[in-house]
């Protein structure tokens, strides 16, 4: 006998908040960020998926793109709002981490490339352009940094 396992279809991450909270937040990025302003949104659609992923995999201390990472410095702004998304998404409190160092970077966290393929296989939409240049780090040749400009990743710890 086989057993197939479907998995059900990732909600739309847009569907996390409510309407009104998506429109303030992409409203502060197009302030905030005005060379960003034509992105605002699709910046904070990948933000929830990326947050979504970040719930679905407590421990893999997901890393988002550049762009990805302007929303999420935006969403933080407002605790309130942040953490119920975060209680009620992922049962706990999904940490904003930045590595400190010389290069930025992840220390034992996935690259913004890594995030994207977890993204895939949790079936939560990838806005490719806003993560274009993922785990691409000029001069370095690997392809194992951060996009983050700050090296940020979640952190499952308290």
């Amino acid at each position: 006998m086989t057993v197939t396992t479907i998995r059900p279809a990732a909600p739309d991450p847009r569907t996390l908040i409510t309407p009104e909270l998506h429109a303030r937040l992409v409203a502060r990025i197009k302030v905030e960020h005005p060379q960003q302003a034509h992105l605002a949104e699709p910046i904070m659609d990948q933000v929830l998926a990326f947050l979504s992923a970040c719930a679905t995999r407590p421990n893999a201390h997901l890393s988002p793109s550049e762009l990805v990472d302007i929303g999420w410095h935006t969403f933080i702004l407002y605790t309130q709002p942040y953490a119920e998304f975060c209680d009620r998404v992922a049962g706990r409190f999904i940490h904003h981490r930045p590595e400190d160092g010389a290069e930025g970077g992840t220390k034992g966290g996935c690259t913004a490339a890594d995030t994207v393929a977890v993204m895939r296989e949790l079936g939560l939409p990838v806005i490719t352009d806003l993560w274009s240049h993922a785990g691409k780090c000029e001069g370095s040749g690997t392809g194992s940094c951060s996009q983050c400009h700050q090296g940020c990743t979640d952190s499952p710890t308290k």
